[in-house]
């Protein structure tokens, strides 16, 4: 069970890069993934996502240290451990960041990487089903994105109120610019979900230098001096060693990809021999510039119309299944996310700060779950925070999971975007297109018009929209893990290829970015290897 490359995690980025590799038919890949096959119907059911969010199977289930920004709750964290990891659990919304994301990573060291660069990696990744400029919109891409399909009356209703509150309309928020308000696009496959695994793999299906192992949890990195060798990993109860005679190139995500490093002695070197690890090579930043969207939700009780909480339950359900079978439409379709506000949280700024998500459905603050009432709700998000946290390996067991520590709301800047966001909301949510929809806000309860109030209502009901990211950042300077070419700094035959190595979250959801990770990572390796 050798190989030339060993990628190690099929999430996102870990589909893309094995496909691409394997388009070299005189490179053999070996992909390993610690969950199983994406043979679960509800993956590919694009409503099906909301059952998998606390999967005991195909989810890792992580939760974060009980914080203070959190009013010392513990966030729950999912994350995919299946074939195509989040992108078979996540809401597929297909959302690029904004061009100054990636500018901003280039002023800061990262060669390669602004945003003309990684444009052509996008369009390679999609095929877009929507009007869109060709300048920025791709057509022979894996990657199926397409607009929201089926939508409620009351999507129509917030974009419509969305733009009397001043919001212009943006047909295509991945194109030449990101502001203003916008149907959600989604990475759709005709009817079903459009995850890595269903369009990357499955196009890399059938290839002889391509195998894939399931179940197969990597336990470490092999080194042999400073030289990434291999990786051991454990599956159906017994302990295996791969041997890669090129790199082994870790997808593991934000999660993940830092805490293996640090299990096979890549860290900071301190901690690490407080565990009784073995350092190999001492890299602080390993764990370290967590950054995540936390958000706080706007939730209106409706009246008169049809939301999300009534389609969800029997028997209101049962027509839309076969219109999904028969049609390829209706509420199974849905994500929770059907269109979006990209603004700006003060006058002065370039570039938009906030993200407003909104859903035609309502959740339960304690559970998350659809309420029985109908209603509909908006998530506010500092789409580029400032503050930071950490993701830290706290006992040598490579089966225990991580202390993950987000420090939400440790910067005030942050506190001060949310508080802007939610007085924009308001704002929208009190146009004239919403007043024959909705009945009034039912959360929050509490008034919101300074720094300390904002402070207390997130945290006593903030939360995650699941985009971790920088755990692994690149970069230069001494608390880059890796460089610009995603080669793990002080050792070789080794690189970090997903979400980890973002330096700052991008604008928006971080599906579509990693992939474009994938896929510029793979393109680097290829190119490494014909030098």
């Amino acid at each position: 069970m050798d190989a030339d490359y060993i990628v190690v995690g099929a999430g996102s980025a870990g589909c893309t890069v094995a496909a691409r590799l394997s388009e070299d038919q005189g490179s053999r890949v070996l992909l390993l993934e610690a969950g199983p096959k994406d043979t679960n119907p509800m993956i590919h059911i694009p409503a099906g996502g909301r059952s998998l969010l606390r999967h005991p199977v195909i989810n890792w289930n992580y939760g974060t240290a009980p914080e203070e920004g959190s009013g010392g709750r513990s966030i729950y964290w999912p994350r995919g451990k299946v074939l195509g990891g989040s992108s078979s659990i996540n809401g597929m919304v297909y959302v690029r960041g904004n061009a100054a994301d990636f500018d901003g990573w280039a002023q800061m060291g990262c060669r390669g990487w602004s945003y003309a660069d990684v444009l052509p990696h996008f369009i390679k990744s999609e095929t877009y089903h929507g009007e869109g400029d060709d300048a920025y919109r791709g057509g022979g891409g894996p990657l199926q994105v397409q607009p929201y399909r089926s939508i409620l009356p009351l999507t129509h209703k917030f974009v419509e109120a969305a733009q009397q509150a001043g919001f212009p309309l943006n047909a295509d928020y991945n194109g030449a610019h990101q502001d203003g308000v916008c149907y959600a696009q989604m990475t759709h496959k005709g009817r079903m979900r459009g995850s890595t695994a269903a369009t990357y793999l499955a196009a890399a299906k059938g290839r002889t230098n391509l195998s894939v192992e399931t179940g197969a949890v990597a336990t470490k990195l092999l080194f042999g001096g400073k030289k990434c060798t291999g990786v051991a990993f454990r599956q159906n109860g017994q302990d295996k060693v791969l041997h890669a005679a090129r790199e082994v190139i870790l997808c593991g995500g934000s999660v993940n990809s830092p805490h293996l490093l640090q299990l096979s002695g890549v860290g900071p070197a301190a901690h690490l021999q407080s565990l009784g690890i073995s350092v190999v090579h001492e890299s602080p930043g390993v764990g370290q510039n967590l950054s995540d969207h936390y958000i706080t939700r706007i939730q209106h009780r409706v009246k008169g119309a049809v939301s999300m909480n009534q389609l969800a339950r029997f028997p209101r359900y049962v027509p839309h299944v076969f219109r999904w079978l028969l049609m390829g439409d209706g509420a199974l379709t849905f994500s929770a996310i059907t269109a979006m506000v990209f603004t700006r949280s003060r006058e002065g700024l370039e570039v938009p700060d906030l993200q407003f998500l909104f859903s035609p459905g309502s959740y339960t603050q304690t559970s998350g779950v659809l309420e029985r009432e109908p209603g509909m709700s908006v998530n506010v998000c500092p789409a580029r925070p400032d503050s930071r946290g950490s993701i830290m390996v706290e006992n040598p067991d490579p089966l225990a999971p991580p202390i993950i520590r987000p420090n939400y709301l440790s910067a005030e800047s942050d506190l001060q975007v949310m508080l802007s966001g939610v007085k924009q909301t308001r704002r929208i949510m009190a146009a004239d297109a919403m007043a024959d929809v909705s009945t009034g806000e039912t959360q929050p309860v509490d008034p919101i018009e300074t720094v300390a109030e904002m402070r207390r209502v997130a945290q006593a009901i903030g939360t995650t929209i699941y985009h971790p990211v920088g755990t692994c950042k690149m970069g230069e300077d001494p608390m880059a893990v890796t460089d610009s070419r995603l080669r793990v700094h002080g050792v070789q035959g080794l690189r970090v290829v997903d979400a980890s190595i973002m330096p700052t979250l991008t604008t928006g959801n971080t599906n579509a970015p990693s992939i474009m990770i994938g896929e510029k990572g793979a393109a680097m390796v290829r190119e490494d290897a014909a030098a």
